[in-house]
């Protein structure tokens, strides 16, 4: 049952049983896995916060993919609860076949887990162990290039006109995207041109430099906890903490997050643990990072990427300041 649906619509989402009829053996549809964490949201009216038309590649880096026929959900996102207490806190990808648009106003609290499809879906979150045993897990995140598979070249002008068709994003948010995925084509051509034809060294919009740092990057520990108020640093600031790859122990800092330095935001949490797309084995973190209350990759230089990734952020960028009187 697949319906054309807009932001802003209302939805509910359909009952465990009525979704446990789509899927296959693998607990999936169209090779998209529906997730126990996903079992609170049934019986739910839930709006529509974005069309899930297309995702950004963060496995392979090849870009964009094109996805049919599944959206977003307004506070709809994965707790990590039945993947090991992952605290990446992905966006959930909902296939319109498991939902139908209603009339009249949101419910406000998900209700609990119905429980006869846990079984199934369970055994479906792991996959087969690493070379050394190690436990893997599988979920929407590592599987999102077979729901996935076809890749959307950023000149298809075609999704742009259905962003604005679907409420994804406004014409002039529109054009301002389409602006910056040009100027960083030029930029990457321009590194093979004279120096003097370049813009700033060639680098994408936004224009992180690398950092100055060839052998370990500087820490730093404030013991941020959730509730506290913080200011993001200033860009030269966090510049000043990367490694010549631009990286902070192992962690990048990018043009979407740059686009954040100066403002204020409360601490949401310490992130410990995380599942690694590419493999699904669990990363534990060694110096936890920070995730902040409304920071989130908006796709302004994604080509309107409506997956709204919750950016990490190292405690040495962030600065506590005192609760405003």
């Amino acid at each position: 049952m697949s319906q054309a649906l807009k932001v802003g619509d209302v939805v509910e989402v359909l009952n465990a049983e009525e979704i446990l009829a789509t899927l296959d053996e693998k607990g999936e549809l169209d090779s998209l896995p529906f997730m126990p964490e996903m079992l609170r949201f049934c019986g739910q009216r839930l709006t529509v916060h974005k069309v899930a038309n297309k995702l950004c590649d963060t496995i392979t880096g090849t870009g964009l993919r094109r996805m049919e026929d599944a959206v977003h959900l307004s506070a709809a996102r994965c707790d990590g609860s039945a993947h090991g207490g992952c605290q990446t806190a992905c966006v959930l990808y909902w296939k319109t076949s498991w939902l139908k648009r209603v009339d009249g106003p949101p419910t406000p609290e998900p209700a609990r887990s119905e429980r006869p499809l846990l079984p199934i879906l369970e055994v479906n979150t792991r996959r087969e162990p690493g070379p050394e045993g190690e436990e893997r897990f599988r979920c929407q995140a590592t599987e999102l290039l077979r729901a996935a598979p076809e890749r959307l070249p950023f000149r298809d002008l075609g999704q742009y006109v259905t962003d604005i068709r679907v409420g994804n994003a406004g014409v002039g948010s529109t054009l301002r995207t389409l602006f910056f995925g040009l100027f960083n084509r030029y930029q990457r051509l321009s590194r093979k041109f004279p120096r003097w034809l370049r813009i700033k060294g060639g680098l994408a919009w936004g224009f992180v430099q690398p950092g100055p740092h060839t052998g370990p990057a500087p820490t730093g520990t404030t013991d941020l906890q959730p509730g506290e108020l913080v200011r993001i640093k200033s860009k030269d600031e966090i510049v000043a903490t990367l490694t010549t790859k631009g990286f902070n122990r192992g962690l990048g800092f990018e043009e979407d997050m740059a686009r954040s330095c100066g403002r204020t935001a409360r601490v949401t949490g310490r992130v410990e643990r995380c599942i690694d797309e590419k493999t699904g084995q669990m990363l534990e973190m060694k110096n936890p990072c920070i995730v902040l209350d409304g920071i989130i990759c908006d796709g302004v230089y994604k080509s309107n990427c409506p997956r709204a990734f919750i950016p990490f952020w190292r405690e040495i960028w962030l600065e506590r300041i005192n609760e405003p009187r």
